[in-house]
Order: C-alpha cells, then structure tokens, then sequence
C-alpha cells in the first residue's frame, strides 16, 4: 500500500523490538509538537481548526472513495490484500468521527468557560481549517484522492484538545484559551497568559 499502512505497521510493532531493547521513548508533549501551517497558536484558536480540517476531510470520504479504491486496486503490492488495505481507511473514517467529537467537546467546554464571547473567532478557525481542502474542488480526482490517503490530522490537534477541555473545566469563569496550566503548588493552578499571538 502506501507510505501510510508502513507507518501504521512501524506503530503496531514491538517496542523493545524497534528500539533495540531500549525503553520505549515517551510521546511528545502538545507544546513540543510543530504547528500546522496557517492554525492559529492559541489552544482554542487551534482546536477550532483542526475541527475544521478534519470536517473537510471527512466530507472529501465519499467523492475520493471510488478513486482510493481504483489506486489500491492497480497498484497492489504482492501478497497484499485489498479488503484489508481498504478496511484501513474504513477504520481511519471511524477515528476521524471520534477526533471531531473530542475537539468539539473541548470548543464547548471552552465556550463554556470563558469570560468572553468565542463563537465567532472558533467559527473563523474552523473556516480557516476546512478551507485547507479549498483546493480540492479543482484537482484532478486522482491527485485529490493521493491527497487524502496519505493525511491525518497534525499530531498537536488530540493533544491541544484534551489540555483545553481539562483547563476549561478546572479554571472555570476564570478561564483563558490563551493560557497555559502551570501548577503554582499541588493544591492550586493558576493561569499564566501567553504571550503568543494568533495567527491572521
């Protein structure tokens, strides 16, 4: 298949095996994960668009199908099997509904929490996210489809979305999307503003 059932089979193998005995090396933390080109850098901001992004790639899933399914069916590797290589993407459709759940709880949880009004400025995100996919309505079908096989959502998107949710619900009306959890004591969390702009 492509590059992506390689990356997935390098995933599902033993840790021990891929390093050599080593430990395995922990994931990386959301704040050390790069940013998607054009996503705002606020957690908010960002959550919002990756909700975006990823509403347009699901909505790309019936056009590109037929497409996808051609590609698999000439370009077969020896011994491959394209029930399995098609279920992949079945699977991939089935973790993309969860993903917009999980960014679309933290957004209302956010919405929720703030002391300033969101709806616009996380509509505009999303806007901005999904119109990563603009240029799709003009490719060729097979171009389009290539396209779509091989993307999954920037790694920073679970991660931002579960921070903000956790911070949206322990800060409450005091909550800041901008801001960053730092623990001042094993008791109390405060709020330290980021001075990181967003995006236009």
């Amino acid at each position: 298949m492509s590059a992506l059932l390689f990356a997935l089979a390098l995933l599902a193998q033993d840790p021990a095996a891929a390093t050599d005995g080593a430990a395995p090396t922990p994931a990386p933390e959301a704040a050390e994960l790069p940013y998607p080109a054009g996503a705002p850098r606020d957690d908010y901001g960002l959550v919002s668009w990756c909700h975006g992004a990823l509403t347009g790639y699901v909505e790309l899933h019936d056009r590109v199908m037929p497409e996808v399914k051609r590609i698999e069916t000439t370009y077969r590797a020896p011994g491959s099997s394209l029930a399995a290589d098609m279920k992949v993407y079945a699977d991939m459709n089935k973790q993309a509904q969860k993903d917009l759940k999980l960014f679309a709880n933290a957004m209302e949880a956010a919405e929720r929490a703030s002391i300033k009004p969101l709806n616009t400025i996380g509509a505009a995100a999303v806007q901005r996210g999904r119109g990563s996919w603009s240029a799709a309505a003009n490719l060729p079908p097979a171009r389009v489809a290539q396209e779509w096989m091989s993307w999954t959502p920037p790694a920073r998107c679970a991660p931002t979305a579960q921070r903000l949710e956790k911070n949206a619900k322990l800060l409450g009306a005091a909550f800041d999307p901008g801001a960053e959890m730092a623990p001042a004591d094993p008791m109390a969390v405060t709020a330290v503003t980021s001075e990181t702009p967003v995006n236009p």
